[in-house]
């Protein structure tokens, strides 16, 4: 088999294929993972379930490099350590229910920059209505932290134009958090 040669999945009756975007230092990959149908996808890296490794089938990797041609690397199997990944998300139009009551009283949605590797996420935080984004930082300790309402581009491609998902996590200690201006 080449790396060009798509596997085609056979899930067994208790698990699931979802499509998944990593962003991993100097590399954007994606594909599909095969994962029990019990399990939250889009905070799956947030729970004591998570792997150590995410196999990624039919993956395509991209390095994203300023005049650069953007041709992705294929794999029919691909493994990532955990450790490596600063965020991730299902691909669109694959999405959950949010992971929050929206009625939850005394919580707003801050809107901030994240700067992940050279991707920017413009999206929101969910905080208490009685914090900041400096104070959240300096307090909680999760090593995945969510965002929310998310628009992804990277300015070293423009021509990859602008990618929006409901919903994704970042490593919270891999990736820059700026304040949005106005």
């Amino acid at each position: 088999m080449n790396a060009s040669e798509k596997i085609t999945l056979t899930p067994a009756a208790d698990e699931k294929v979802i499509p998944l975007m990593v962003y991993i230092p100097g590399r954007l990959i994606w594909g599909e993972a095969v994962v029990k149908e019990a399990i939250r996808v889009s905070t799956w890296l947030r729970t004591n379930v998570a792997p150590e490794v995410l196999t990624l089938f039919n993956a395509k990797i991209l390095i994203p490099t300023a005049g650069a041609k953007l041709k992705p690397i294929s794999h029919p199997e691909l493994s990532i350590f955990v450790t490596q990944i600063l965020a991730y998300h299902l691909i669109p139009p694959h999405q959950e229910p949010p992971d929050f009551d929206p009625t939850e009283p005394n919580r707003v949605m801050e809107p901030v920059t994240l700067w992940v590797d050279t991707f920017r996420f413009e999206g929101h935080l969910r905080l208490s209505a009685l914090s900041s984004v400096r104070k959240y930082l300096d307090v909680t300790r999760e090593a995945f932290t969510s965002l929310y309402d998310v628009e992804i581009s990277n300015p070293l491609l423009p021509e990859m134009g602008r990618l929006k998902v409901p919903y994704l996590i970042v490593r919270q200690n891999m990736v820059l958090y700026g304040k949005k201006a106005g």
